[in-house]
């Protein structure tokens, strides 16, 4: 119903936003953390949820213009990382990773090296609400070429996308890694990519580690932390412990988790997430407006 796709949609892309604690080793500094800064991460997702709702669709030019105006030249973002030829560590303000940088060098050619996780985390505003729809995975498409015009990021990202998607319609499901592998290897799927096979090449290897622990496989996945793990809190801090690009992992084990719409998100994440009150009402202008053309 309407109520779980707002879940859906509110939980699937305001999950990644708990997590901005990406490389901070001081456990002492984290018990005073308020999460006003997002992650990178959490941001693109956060303006593509913008993007959705202002157009009601995917518009590669209006996301392109977000994109841009929310990472570019006179934003924090650029002011804080364009420091010299190299930015002094740590970073004091919002991260902007690689992908960005070259998404801003970029912006009229497009990217088309960058082969960063960017192109899932971001995804799960898209898959929310188009989930169920034969167009679901081409609307994902132009969503990840927009910044990654790259054919190795359009084919994890489908994947990526069709694990969510999976949840939103089906809910829990032990079984989600060979129901993801039967639609990758069916001749009639929809979106095709030549990549597929490395895809399922590569799902196949998670499937056969996930007996072992995630500190087995530093750094572990975010399909093994997903898989493993009932809840949200656990998959998070376990994917966390493992150090690393914790942020992109946490982006797709909360977007998974908010699709299942399995034990929630924390009260106390919520509490510490500036943004959480703007994403559940974006999320709910995005829901209404689908409703009205279904």
């Amino acid at each position: 119903g309407a109520l779980n796709m707002k879940n859906r949609i509110g939980a699937g892309t305001h999950a990644p936003q708990h997590h901005p604690m990406h490389w901070i080793y001081n456990l002492d500094s984290l018990k005073e953390f308020r999460a006003e800064s997002q992650t990178c991460y959490g941001d693109q997702a956060f303006v593509l949820l913008e993007s959705l709702s202002h157009c009601g669709d995917v518009n590669a030019e209006d996301l392109t213009q977000r994109t841009y105006s929310f990472f570019g030249p006179g934003t924090v973002h650029f002011v804080v990382n364009s420091s010299g030829p190299k930015a002094e560590l740590p970073i004091n303000g919002p991260w902007r990773n690689a992908s960005l940088k070259s998404f801003i060098r970029n912006v009229d050619a497009r990217c088309e090296v960058d082969c960063q996780m960017d192109c899932v985390t971001k995804i799960a505003p898209v898959v929310a609400m188009f989930a169920g729809r034969a167009q679901m995975l081409d609307k994902v498409e132009m969503a990840v070429r927009v910044t990654q015009n790259n054919d190795i990021c359009v084919a994890m990202a489908l994947a990526a996308a069709r694990f969510v998607e999976h949840f939103i319609l089906n809910g829990p499901d032990p079984n989600v890694l060979d129901a993801v592998l039967g639609q990758l290897k069916d001749p009639a799927r929809q979106n095709p990519q030549e990549l597929d096979k490395a895809v399922i090449a590569h799902i196949n290897q998670v499937k056969g580690n996930l007996a072992k622990e995630s500190q087995e496989l530093i750094p572990a996945g975010a399909l093994h932390g997903l898989l493993t793990h009932s809840r949200l809190e656990e998959a998070v801090r376990d994917t966390m412990r493992c150090g690393g690009c914790t942020s992109s992992r946490a982006s797709f084990i909360g977007a998974c988790f908010g699709a299942q719409v399995r034990g929630g998100i924390p009260e106390s994440w919520r509490n510490r997430t500036f943004r959480y009150p703007l994403l559940i009402q974006l999320a709910n202008k995005v829901v209404n407006s689908q409703q009205d053309t279904a």
